[in-house]
Order: structure tokens, then sequence, then C-alpha cells
């Protein structure tokens, strides 16, 4: 593989985090953090030197001069930064709460980003010296010409040999344009290298089976059937979809009398490999955990590590990440390996 740049491409983000437990109304101060589900990942490669470069869509203004600098401070190339458009989306999300909560509250319509067009972006222009490039389903969630422009860009990455990946991140308040995960993910997964998600979400938005047992709504399935299922799920993405080489899910519980339960799988070379199994009484925040587990993967696949070894790590990354109060991981490489369980 190649050592270009991995190009991070979605909507930036503020999250905003009111603390429910306390009168935050009169306290009249809201943490507030910078992400974004790829911005998450493009940190995370940054901060573990490998060159990231992150494109999305900010206004002009003094507010997109301070975040730009940021992400430039953390070590983010922002050169395909489209500087255009009137505001930047906001979400609110209430302290501890997962960004699939029915309490996470969006206002993100008329976004810098959800303004682009197709016509706005040269790909062949975005891509010089990039290797990989790496997006979620949540861009071609926000509107229709969104989703072309995905298209557009898994299509040219294809040409020019570039390796993609895509999150399968499945946010139903998002999908309101007419259209269906199943009706617009296919033709996007169709050009992926590396497609990471679980297998509920593989169903809703790529249309594999599900085995009718986890359909039920229960804090917690038995580990066997669900490596069982996560097997024939990642073998029905890589039959359908014949450039994917890579298929990993993530299993996270967070309702257990032992508090939460993570572990992953990667399928690769028609096996299934399986994680270290990690458990704590209590977490800080959920947000960013499945951004770290796949920033992790590109990190040990970019560098060509072993399977196993990348699978260890993103799942280790991705474990951490629960215990840190933002967006995107500020663990280095060597924290997060000694964190890894050698049981």
């Amino acid at each position: 593989m190649s050592k270009g740049n991995v190009l991070s491409f979605g909507e930036i983000l503020l999250r905003i985090c009111p603390d429910m437990a306390t009168d935050w109304v009169a306290a009249g101060q809201l943490p507030f953090y910078i992400g974004g589900a790829e911005l998450n990942v493009a940190t995370a490669l940054a901060l573990w030197e490998v060159p990231s470069s992150y494109m999305s869509a900010m206004p002009q203004n003094t507010i997109s001069d301070g975040i730009g600098q940021h992400l430039e401070d953390k070590g983010l190339d922002i050169t395909q930064m489209r500087w255009q458009g009137d505001r930047i989306g906001i979400y609110y999300l209430p302290k501890g709460k997962d960004v699939k909560n029915a309490g996470v509250v969006y206002d993100r319509a008329g976004s810098s980003f959800a303004h682009l067009k197709r016509s706005d972006i040269d790909w062949d222009a975005v891509f010089h010296g990039v290797s990989w490039f790496h997006f979620s389903a949540i861009c071609p969630a926000i509107n229709e010409e969104i989703a072309k422009i995905c298209l557009d860009a898994v299509q040219a990455a294809k040409e020019k040999g570039i390796t993609v990946s895509l999150d399968l991140n499945y946010r139903a308040k998002l999908w309101k344009y007419g259209k269906d995960p199943i009706d617009v993910m296919p033709a996007l997964a169709q050009h992926c290298d590396l497609i990471m998600g679980n297998i509920w979400a593989a169903h809703k938005m790529l249309g594999t089976s599900l085995n009718e047992e986890f359909t039920v709504n229960q804090s917690e399935y038995p580990k066997t059937a669900l490596l069982e299922q996560a097997a024939k799920t990642s073998q029905e993405i890589i039959q359908r979809f014949t450039g994917c080489q890579y298929v990993a899910n993530t299993f996270r519980f967070d309702h257990l009398e032992q508090g939460i339960k993570y572990y992953t799988s990667l399928y690769v070379h028609d096996e299934l490999l399986v994680s270290n199994e990690y458990l704590s009484e209590s977490i800080v925040d959920k947000v960013g955990s499945g951004d770290c587990f796949m920033a992790g993967l590109i990190y040990g696949l970019y560098h060509q590590h072993t399977s196993n070894d990348t699978l260890q790590f993103a799942t280790a990354a991705a474990y951490d990440k629960l215990f840190i109060p933002s967006d995107a991981t500020v663990s280095s490489v060597s924290a997060i390996e000694k964190r890894i369980k050698h049981d």
C-alpha cells in the first residue's frame, strides 16, 4: 500500500453538551466540542502520526478561522477545506448520552456542508497525493446532492487505486429527503475496501440478512450467536461488494449489571478474527468510540500490521476513547498499546 495522505470527508460539527443533572440553564455555561464522525477519525490519525487531511465546508468568518487553526494545530492538513456557505452545523447531546439516543437534537439544516454542490469539488485535484479515502454513511444521509458527491468521490478514488473505507453510521433523524439508506448505500459500498459497522446497521443499510433472534430488543445477546451472525453478515458483504476486503463489526452493550461490555470482529481472508473483550463499571463519553475504532483499523492497515494486531489495537483505542471527554481521542499509540489486554 502506498503511503500517501489519508483524506477524511464529512461534515464538521459543534457538539454542545448540557448536563441534565444540573441547572445548566441558570449556570449559563455549555461545554462544546469540535467534532463530526470523519473529523474524529482524521484527528486520531494525525495524533498517531499518519499523514491525515480533512475536507469539509465552513463559512469564511473569524469563528471558522479559529476552528481551522485548531485543526491545523492538531496536525491536520485542511488545504482542501471548502470555505463557503453561511454556518457550521450544531447538535445538542446531553452529557453521557450516545448519538443514537432519542435525546440528540440536530441544528444543522442549511449548513455550509449541506449546501455543497457536485460542481464545487474536483476530485482529481482533491485526490492528489492521497492513498486512502474515508467517509461515513452520515454524509449521504444529509441530502441527495451530498449522496451524489459521495458516489463521485468513491468512483474517482477507485479509478486512482485509492483505498476506500466506509463507516455504516446510521442516524435515523437525518434520512429525511425521501430516500432510505438501502436506496443509497449499496452503490457506495460497491467501491469500498473496508466496511465497518455492526450487524444491525449492515442489515438496515446494505440489506444483509439478519437472524430473527436479533430483532428483539434486549440488552445483550449470546456472544457465540452474535459472532456467528457477524461472520454471516461479513461473508454476504464480501460476496455482494466484490471490492471489499475487510468487514469489521463492533459490539457494545451499555446496560448490563456489570457495566459496559465491548468487543469487535474483523473478517478477512475468509476468517473471522475476534478481539479481546473489555468490561467497565462506568465510562465518561460514548461519542467517538466507533470513530476511534475505525481510525485504529486504518492505522494498522496503513502500516501493514497483521490483521489481528490491527484489530486488537483498534479495539483498545475504541475502548480507551470511552474514558475521554471529547469527540476525538487524545491517547497516543503507546498509551493505547499499553491498554491492550494480553490474556
